[in-house]
């Protein structure tokens, strides 16, 4: 992997990207909720989730690599995300299975994000394997509620179970090797310290 530039610039074109697909998750809680829109609702996290290489491939191409958008990103994903699934169990278009098992990872994921934050361990580089859960991730919750809005319900639901199952699993795969990286991160950070009283 090259060494690229990481600067402290908030005013960039993927920090807007990144913006602007956050701008998305309250539009669709009023799909979903206020609009009963079920549909809809799919095809936001269906746009919001597969453009989310944009921002990184744009930060990439134009040299806008930003600390800002680096935690950013993955903040952005993990809303989309946590909305869609909260939202999808609420009106009982997402499996149990899936959606709870969504929700006990990014609750581990949180505490593993606020132990590192408040030891000064700063923010996990994203593991390609973790894009790529998210990814089918992206396609397993909106084929989900395009099956319960009775869009080809049974090819949708079929591809969803089949991308949802392989994306948890991956999800809680690479949760695991996140594990073992915020352990390395908190040792490097904790090390000075124990040097200097010994």
């Amino acid at each position: 992997m090259t060494d690229e530039q990481v600067s402290d610039r908030v005013l960039t074109i993927p920090n807007v990207v990144s913006f602007v697909r956050l701008l998305g998750i309250p539009v669709f809680w009023w799909l979903l909720l206020g609009k009963d829109n079920v549909g809809a609702a799919a095809v936001l996290i269906f746009v919001i989730g597969w453009t989310d290489w944009i921002d990184g491939y744009l930060a990439r191409k134009l040299n806008q690599v930003s600390k800002l958008g680096k935690a950013l990103d993955p903040v952005a994903d993990r809303l989309m995300i946590a909305s869609a699934v909260v939202g999808g169990l609420i009106a009982g278009v997402l499996p149990s299975l899936i959606g709870w098992g969504l929700i006990a990872r990014e609750g581990l994921m949180g505490l593993v994000t606020l132990l590192l934050m408040a030891r000064g361990g700063g923010v996990l580089e994203v593991r390609y394997l973790g894009k790529l859960a998210t990814f089918l991730l992206y396609g397993a919750i909106p084929s989900f509620y395009l099956a319960a809005a009775g869009f080809l319900e049974t090819v949708m639901s079929a591809a969803g179970w089949v991308a949802g199952i392989v994306g948890l699993v991956l999800y809680w795969w690479v949760a695991l090797q996140y594990m073992g990286d915020a352990r390395g991160v908190l040792a490097a950070v904790e090390s000075p310290a124990d040097a200097e009283e010994s």
